[in-house]
Order: structure tokens, then sequence, then C-alpha cells
């Protein structure tokens, strides 16, 4: 029996090393990827960047390829706004959507109420974009003409990256020590005062990880946005102001573009990806910080 058991330590060993090296070459692979595609943005953007000056992405007067004018800083701005106001709106009605499956909601209603976010995840992006342009848009014109805007981007943005935010909480909330609770409890600490000093500080760093998913998915959106952002390149002055994205605009004109208009796209996509890094770098300096 004895000689069994250093047979199976034995064996298992080697197992443990392939294993171990089989993990660092998928992340090696993954970080390989990444380059890869920033390096193809970067090869692709470099000739434009050869006779044009960065700043003036910036700074002309509109977005015009066929008369020379790149100006990107609308569709920047039409992003950032987009994005920002999904998230503003996301990230505490996914929070307390994971709060009161754990916290508040009966074994049952917690359940079917998982499944119904579980459902809404899986929905096509292309499937919110028709239902916002033949629902929301019309209510939104109603409203304040003409439909079509930053506010309806927000809503249709908010409702995508809402099961995100609500799933990735709740894993991180469900994976916080029973002990921590218990000692809450024994310590004689109310429902919420459980909640906001010992379950969210202890699952910051889950709940930060999925509003980086979140922000990025919202970020990239395309089809949804394309269809209820009205596709103006201007900078929004209110929420009923139509706008175009970085992600629509390389949608709806890289079929047709050629030259430095093709090579301005790129830089398009260039920039969302720095987008998202500088995401990632703010997400892992919020997830060192002591609250969320």
């Amino acid at each position: 029996m004895i000689w069994w058991k250093h047979s199976i330590s034995f064996l298992s060993a080697p197992i443990d090393r392939w294993f171990s090296a089989a993990l660092h070459i998928g992340a090696m692979l993954a970080a390989l990827i990444v380059l890869f595609i920033l390096l193809f943005l970067l090869l692709e953007s470099w000739p434009v960047f050869r006779h044009i000056a960065l700043m003036r992405f910036f700074t002309d007067e509109a977005w015009h390829p066929l008369e020379d004018q790149y100006n990107l800083l609308p569709m920047v701005t039409g992003t950032l706004y987009a994005s920002s106001g999904a998230l503003l709106l996301a990230i505490p009605l996914g929070i307390a959507s994971a709060l009161f499956m754990i916290f508040y909601a009966t074994p049952r209603m917690a359940v079917l109420y998982r499944r119904l976010i579980e459902l809404l995840a899986g929905i096509p992006s292309v499937v919110f974009g028709f239902w916002g342009l033949t629902t929301l848009v019309p209510l939104i014109n109603q409203w304040h003409p003409p439909g079509a805007s930053l506010l309806a981007s927000i809503l249709i943005l908010t409702l995508m990256i809402l099961p995100t935010l609500a799933l990735t909480s709740y894993a991180a909330l469900v994976a916080v020590p029973k002990d921590y609770l218990q000692a809450a409890v024994a310590l004689g600490l109310s429902r919420w005062g459980m909640i906001y000093g010992v379950a969210l500080p202890a699952a910051r760093k889950g709940i930060v990880a999925g509003i980086l998913l979140a922000a990025g998915r919202a970020i990239g959106e395309t089809m949804a946005v394309l269809m209820v952002a009205g596709n103006v390149v201007q900078h929004a002055d209110s929420l009923f102001a139509p706008i175009r994205t970085l992600t629509a605009n390389i949608a709806l004109e890289m079929a047709y573009a050629m030259g430095d208009h093709r090579a301005v796209l790129f830089v398009s996509g260039l920039l969302l990806l720095l987008l998202v890094i500088a995401l990632t770098i703010i997400a892992a300096w919020f997830g060192k910080t002591r609250y969320v």
C-alpha cells in the first residue's frame, strides 16, 4: 500500500509540471496575440503618420476624408460619453442586482432572477439595436427629436453591459468567505453594515474586474450603437444630440475607404485599443485601493 502511494506521488509531480508549463504557454500566447494586434494596427496606421501630424486628428476642422480633414475628436468624445453614461447607470444597477440575489431574495427568487440576467446576457447585440431602433428611438423622438441620440446609445449600452456587471459582481460576492460574514453577524452588524463593511471590500477586485469587462464591451460595441446613435460627426451638446462613435465610423466607412482614409480608420482602431489599455491600468490601480 505504501509503494502505491509513492507511485501516485511520483506520477503526479510530472503532471503538475506539464500543467504549469501549459498554463505559462497559454498566458504567453494570449500576451503575444494582444501584441500582434497592436503591431498590426501600428503598421496599418503608419503610412498616414509619416505625413500627417498626430495633433491633426484632434485639431482639424471636421471629419471630411475626401478633403483631407481627419478630426477624430468628435467620435472620441461620442465614444466616451456613451460608454461613461452607460457605466454610470449599469454599475449601481449591476451591483444592486448581485446584492439582491445574495442577501435579500429568497433562494427560488434568486435563481429565477439570475436566469433572467443570464438570458439578457445571451441576446445578440443586433437584437438590442433593432429593438432600440424600432421602439426606443421613436419613444425618445416623441419626447425630444430626433430620437437617435446619445441618450438612446447610453440606454442600449446599459442594457447590454448590465448582465456582465451583475454576474461578475455576483460571482465575486459569492466567493467572499462565509467566516467573514458570520463574524460580522456575531459583532452585531446590521445587514447593510455587513454588506458595506465586509462583503463589498472583500469582493472589490472581482467587482472591478467586472467593471473593466463591461467598460471594454461598451467602448467596443458597434452594431447596436450604430443603429441608434444617429451617426452625425459632432460634439454632443446634450443627451438628445446625435453622435457617431469610433467603432461605428469604422463599420460605416471601411468598405470604401482607400489610401489615407483607410489608414486613419486604423488609427481609430488604435485609439480604441489604447482606451482599453488605459482602462486596464485604471482598474488595476483601483483594485489595489482599500475601497471600490
